[in-house]
């Protein structure tokens, strides 16, 4: 099985001899194996793992089997907790669609703050069948019929040679432990309900269904390609990005003999459904000002152009800081961090500025929201106290609360930026150098 995923590998030119790889292992199945056969192919790598908080201590100790699991192969290993439903409740999009976009913006936020060049997925052939079925259930163009793509951006899926029966017979004979997602089995997703109703009825009509489906969709993918030749030449006229902004240009698409669907393939990175893509075709000719929010990007249109921001999901999960930062922002304020030596070193009176011991920390640092459950031990006190509790003795008013950053080592609470240290992490007579970090609002 390496030598048909390395020759997998090689045929799609998905990494090359310096290619620096971040692996997202959920601890199921399919990402063991991923993390398996990444390390016997001598594949240099560092492991990614979100945890959602959706099914408690259960989503906790998928996290702690994936730590376990990264340091056995010796590599780095970082780790999200997203506050899903809430940003599910918020956009009004399926759970399901909360984690994806979450854990995506997350991916590449880690890639390019850590300096990797890709980012591994697990994804299989019977991935590839599935998410094609549900598209053309929910609906599609030629983009959801091509299915899972061997490298899309920075996303690379070395497994997608294999199928999931290939998958459970390496991972048996290896005798390799993983973690079952007790959601797995659940009819009321739909790709559990295409995975255990569906397909095997057409495993019926084609027991070969993954052979002749996958080349279905290198057939497909070849008639996308000519599509996307034309397009980019549509892109280049229509599309322009200045300071983080996008810009489409309306006139080029309403000449255009299909506007919608061009219009769809623009908007697609930015997560806008075909749907939305129709809407906002409808308002061209109407009054500036109108707006359209994906779950991560919100359009507005203005006069003759369609302006796009991204929306700032970091309220639902958190900003790495690395060891090398002097300075970084995060929600709405600045960080400088500066390191300084210990001897004659004077801890300052601000609220705003925090002196830690640099060789307690662990990088890279997290800043997040602080959320219900989080903990600290109080400088000068040995035993834990609740930061809502904190909040309350401190008469912080409700409207205020949600402003409330903390600064996370590992998982352990650094400081309540703003209002405390932690006691782990103070400075003593032992401490040689001072890490010291002062946060302004901007």
């Amino acid at each position: 099985m390496l030598q048909k995923v390395q020759h997998y590998i090689d045929s799609h030119q998905l990494l090359s001899p310096t290619t620096k790889i971040l692996a997202a292992v959920s601890g199921g199945l399919d990402s063991v194996v991923l993390a398996d056969v990444l390390h016997r192919l001598k594949v240099p790598f560092a492991v990614l793992h979100c945890n959602f908080g959706l099914r408690g201590e259960e989503s906790d100790a998928d996290e702690l089997f994936v730590r376990k699991l990264a340091k056995q192969y010796g590599v780095p290993f970082y780790s999200e907790q997203f506050q899903t439903e809430a940003f599910a409740q918020q956009e009004g999009i399926s759970i399901q669609m909360a984690a994806r976009s979450l854990r995506y913006a997350w991916f590449e936020q880690m890639r390019t703050q850590l300096g990797y060049d890709a980012i591994a997925t697990a994804h299989h052939q019977s991935d590839a069948l599935e998410t094609v079925l549900l598209n053309l259930v929910r609906g599609t163009g030629l983009a959801g019929l091509h299915g899972i793509l061997p490298q899309n951006g920075h996303l690379i899926r070395p497994l997608l040679a294999l199928t999931k029966d290939d998958l459970y017979d390496w991972l048996t004979s290896k005798r390799l432990a993983w973690r079952e997602d007790s959601s797995n089995e659940s009819r009321k997703y739909a790709r559990n309900l295409v995975r255990h109703e569906v397909v095997p009825v057409l495993k019926q009509l084609n027991p070969n269904l993954e052979e002749t489906f996958t080349q279905t969709l290198e057939r497909l993918q070849g008639a996308e390609a000519v599509f996307l030749a034309s397009f980019q030449e549509i892109r280049a006229k229509t599309q322009r990005t200045e300071n983080g902004t996008t810009y489409l240009s309306i006139a080029p698409l309403q000449q255009s003999p299909a506007p919608v669907v061009l219009l769809h393939e623009l908007l697609k990175p930015f997560q806008f459904s075909y749907v939305q893509a129709q809407e906002v075709a409808a308002a061209f000719a109407g009054l500036s000002g109108k707006s359209f929010a994906s779950p991560t990007h919100v359009l507005v249109k203005d006069r003759e152009e369609l302006v796009i921001t991204a929306k700032n999901l970091e309220v639902f999960g958190s900003v790495a800081l690395p060891e090398q930062a002097t300075q970084l922002t995060f929600g709405p304020y600045l960080a400088k961090i500066t390191r300084k030596s210990a001897e004659g070193y004077k801890i300052p009176r601000s609220k705003d500025t925090v002196a830690l011991d640099a060789e307690l920390v662990r990088f890279p640092l997290k800043l997040r929201p602080w959320k219900q459950g989080d903990w600290f031990i109080p400088l000068g006190m040995n035993g834990k106290k609740k930061v809502s509790d904190l909040l309350i003795d401190k008469k912080v008013p409700a409207n205020l609360k949600p402003d409330v950053w903390v600064l996370v080592s590992d998982a352990s609470l650094a400081w309540i930026i703003g209002h405390q240290p932690d006691n782990r992490f103070k400075i003593s007579e032992n401490t040689q150098q001072v890490l010291e970090i002062t946060v302004t609002r901007i």
